[in-house]
C-alpha cells in the first residue's frame, strides 16, 4: 500500500513538472488591431483614398446644408410679413427641401460605412497574414487580437505594423 501511495505521487509529481515544462515552452503574443488600424500605412492609405473618393459628395452636402439653413432662416425673417399662403408654401417647399437633404445625407453616411468597412475588411486581410508569419516565423503558440488585459511584453503589434508597412 504504501510502495502504491509513493508510485502516486511520485508520478503526480513528475506530471506536475512535465505540465510545469510544458508551460513554460507555450508561447503567446497579442496584436492591437486598433492600432493597426490607426499607425499602419495600408490603414492610412485606405483612409486617404475614402477621403478623396467622398470629398466632393461631403462638400455638396454642406453646401446644400449650409444653404438650407439659410432659407430656413430667411423664412423665419420674413415669415411675419408674408401671407398664409405664402408661408404654408415656403414652409412645404423648406420641409422637403430638409426631407431631400436628410435622405441624401442618409445615403452618404451608409455609402461610406460599406466602403469603409470594404477598405478595413481588406487591410485586416492583410494585417491577418502578416501577424500569421510572425507567429510562424517566432514559434509562437497562439496570437490574440482581443483581450481584456495584456502585458505589454506579450504585444507583438509594433512588429506587425512593421512587417505590415515594409510588405506592400
Amino acid at each position: 500500500m504504501k510502495s502504491l501511495s509513493s508510485h502516486l505521487s511520485l508520478a503526480v509529481l513528475l506530471g506536475a513538472m512535465a505540465v510545469s515544462a510544458h508551460a513554460q515552452e507555450f508561447k503567446a503574443g497579442f496584436v492591437n488591431t486598433d492600432r493597426i488600424f490607426r499607425e499602419a500605412s495600408a490603414a492610412k492609405a485606405a483612409q486617404a483614398k475614402l477621403e478623396q473618393e467622398f470629398s466632393k459628395r461631403e462638400k455638396d452636402l454642406v453646401d446644400q446644408g449650409n444653404s438650407l439653413k439659410t432659407a430656413s432662416d430667411k423664412f423665419e425673417r420674413e415669415a411675419t410679413t408674408m401671407s398664409e399662403s405664402q408661408r404654408a408654401s415656403r414652409q412645404r417647399q423648406l420641409v422637403d427641401q430638409d426631407r431631400e437633404f436628410q435622405r441624401k445625407r442618409r445615403e452618404f453616411q451608409e455609402d461610406l460605412n460599406a466602403r469603409k468597412n470594404e477598405e478595413l475588411a481588406t487591410v485586416l486581410d492583410r494585417a491577418n497574414k502578416v501577424v500569421k508569419q510572425v507567429a510562424e516565423a517566432e514559434k509562437y503558440d497562439v496570437i490574440l487580437q482581443e483581450a481584456v488585459y495584456i502585458n505589454p511584453k506579450f504585444d507583438i503589434t509594433d512588429k506587425v505594423i512593421k512587417a505590415l508597412n515594409g510588405a506592400k
